[in-house]
């Protein structure tokens, strides 16, 4: 995720970290060069038709609701795993606080918020399809990598946990309750992660997008003449710009610049439970080049 202050005038024009440019530009450049050897062709070649502007203004309007919809459907799947997420950090911390009050035995308890690191991690990996599982060995003892879901292995380890370690009726209530809403934002991101935007919407964006754009030079012709490149690749900018930004925010949880920063939530989550363990709490993650995995 891009972690920067509001940007100056300047960076505003050149910042590339962050943005969609560099994936767009053989698009926008491409419709660009098109759209200047019609102009070529138009004045010093045949005259192709020239078209009214208007039909171009309902087109256009047409595919910015389209854009829109599809680019509100991309941010509320980013918005429910940061929130999930979000759950996922209170429900840890707050399942330290209740191992801490009701499991007297210490190795017990250790093991426990262990293997919530643990679990955290798996998570993680699971979400972004990664195969390195070493970050949640560092933290648990057992190997869950050869597991069929290796975090849902990890979550049934610290139920078996609970259930062989001696407590009154509550404590397991509220321990078990604890671990159920974990599970439950745990099955959200994986929702999420497993349900694509319906891929009928991305054809029909991106089908519509190529064909406004290699249309819209027969409507500048008339009134525009070598500024038409200009104002098409101006409009391609944006349309494809918001295409290609729908499709980043349409995964939030993976490793693009504009994906939800998991690395630094999961080390938020070890600076909560490693004093629960004796342990000194890690630094927090910084973003590096304004980017915070």
């Amino acid at each position: 995720m891009i972690v920067r202050d509001k940007p100056g005038f300047w960076q505003l024009l050149f910042a590339m970290r962050g943005s969609v440019l560099p994936r767009i530009l053989p698009r926008v450049l491409g419709v660009s060069v098109l759209a200047a050897i019609l102009v070529a062709i138009d004045k010093y070649g045949v005259t192709l038709p020239h078209t009214n502007a208007a039909p171009f203004a309902v087109f256009g309007v047409a595919l910015s609701l389209f854009l829109g919809f599809r680019n509100n459907a991309a941010y509320d799947r980013w918005w429910e795993g940061r929130k999930l997420w979000g759950q996922l950090v209170a429900d840890l911390r707050s399942l330290g606080r209740e191992a801490q009050m009701f499991l007297p035995d210490g190795a017990v308890r250790e093991r426990l918020i262990r293997l919530a690191l643990g679990f955290v991690h798996l998570h993680r990996i699971n979400l972004r399809r990664l195969s390195d599982t070493q970050a949640a060995k560092d933290w648990c003892e057992t190997d869950f990598a050869e597991a069929p879901h290796p975090p849902c292995a990890a979550l049934n380890q610290m139920g078996a946990e609970i259930t062989q370690v001696e407590v009154d009726g509550f404590a397991r209530k509220a321990l078990s309750e604890r671990l159920g809403s974990i599970a439950l934002a745990q099955a959200g991101c994986e929702r999420i992660a497993t349900t694509p935007l319906p891929y009928v919407y991305s054809l029909l964006i991106f089908r519509t997008t190529y064909l406004y754009c290699l249309l819209l030079p027969f409507g500048l012709l008339e009134g525009a003449g070598w500024l038409t490149p200009l104002f098409v690749g101006v409009v391609a900018y944006m349309f494809f710009g918001l295409a290609e930004v729908t499709e980043e925010l349409a995964d939030p949880f993976g490793e693009t610049v504009n994906g939800l920063p998991l690395d630094a939530m999961c080390r938020t989550i070890e600076i909560s439970l490693t004093p629960h363990l004796g342990l000194e709490p890690p630094k927090p993650l910084s973003p590096k080049n304004f980017y915070l995995s």
